[in-house]
């Protein structure tokens, strides 16, 4: 079950492209409704199909058959899936279901949902469907190592600042996709970003479902000289959502500064608070607290050093002060700037 913004052609290949990732083969033909993007007419009352989807079917090595219409027997079987996840995952006053923050969450719910009918016993067979797909597997034919790339777009690569060219424009897209081959189509008045997951060494955090072709960005299309940047796709760029600047994160490149920032979070609130006020030898005084925390404890050391940030008292015996000022049973919240 895929989610998706349209329902295209190209998003039709995308999705049967990584449908057949998932189950690991392609049968001998696929089902599915009749819709445009598979029959453009009917002559007699016979489909016609669309000349790209059944060049799609031969590139997988399957058919693309349409179900009868006014059919149960047919057209129920194409439909149930639709059924099932509007009851289930579109939220409705019936299932109660609140509305999704973003197209992830929703792509994460539908993979959710998949595991777990995938992996209960089906009421008609008494097995799950995936360990009947184990069976299966050895039956369906191979698939080819390339997606088939007649309706995506035109292909680019995603340079080193994560963004793809389209129309002298720069679009970004989100991280671990730098350096792989990706398409741009322009859908309307929005660019859509189509990447192939099975080829990524290494899964990106945010994926979701199975590998295989995904629509991995959808941006408003600009100008040249206008660039468009979701900063959602840069978690780790100093700069936050609104655009304030995000504060730095420490990251240990000694075995002194390690053994002072495995004291705590305090230990990470000082070292910041300390070097934006301009602290001098600040060194000097991450060995100090290291050296307190062997004789006092860690922890009494970590949230003294937290109420130091705090107070912003970073001179030279503030930390000791601090330590003797709890052990007399001072409450954090009496601590003041001296």
């Amino acid at each position: 079950m895929i989610p998706t913004w349209d329902r295209t052609l190209p998003t039709l290949i995308s999705c049967i492209d990584s449908m057949l990732r998932a189950m690991g083969g392609a049968p001998t033909y696929a089902l599915t409704d009749n819709e445009k993007t598979v029959t453009i007419e009917r002559v007699a009352g016979v489909a016609v199909r669309h000349p790209q989807i059944v060049a799609a079917g031969r590139h997988y090595g399957l058919q693309v058959h349409t179900c009868v219409p006014f059919d149960p027997e047919s057209k129920g079987g194409s439909e149930a899936t639709v059924r099932i996840a509007k009851a289930d995952l579109v939220p409705t006053d019936a299932n109660l279901r609140s509305e999704y923050g973003s197209f992830a969450e929703l792509r994460g719910a539908c993979a959710i949902f998949c595991q777990q009918v995938n992996n209960r016993a089906h009421r008609e067979t008494g097995k799950a469907p995936s360990s009947m797909l184990d069976i299966e597997r050895k039956r369906l034919h191979q698939l080819p190592e390339a997606p088939h790339t007649l309706a995506l777009g035109e292909s680019r690569q995603v340079l080193r600042d994560q963004t793809v060219r389209f129309g002298s424009v720069r679009y970004s897209t989100p991280p671990g996709l730098v350096g792989s081959e990706a398409w741009v189509r322009a859908d309307g008045d929005e660019l859509v970003v189509v990447a192939d997951l099975s080829t990524l060494a290494v899964r990106p955090d945010w994926m979701q479902g199975p590998a295989g072709l995904a629509e991995v960005a959808r941006h408003p299309l600009s100008m040249p000289g206008r660039p468009v940047i979701d900063l959602s796709h840069y978690p780790d760029h100093p700069q936050n959502m609104d655009g304030s600047p995000r504060p730095p994160k420490p990251k240990p490149v000694n075995e002194q500064e390690k053994a002072f920032l495995e004291l705590g979070p305090g230990a990470k609130s000082w070292l910041i608070e300390a070097s934006a006020a301009g602290t001098t030898r600040i060194r000097v005084k991450m060995a100090a607290a290291v050296e307190l925390a062997a004789l006092v404890s860690a922890a009494e050391v970590d949230i003294a050093l937290g109420l130091a940030a705090t107070a912003g008292r970073f001179d030279e015996g503030d930390l000791m002060s601090i330590v003797q000022h709890r052990r007399h049973g001072a409450r954090p919240a009496d601590l003041v700037v001296p």
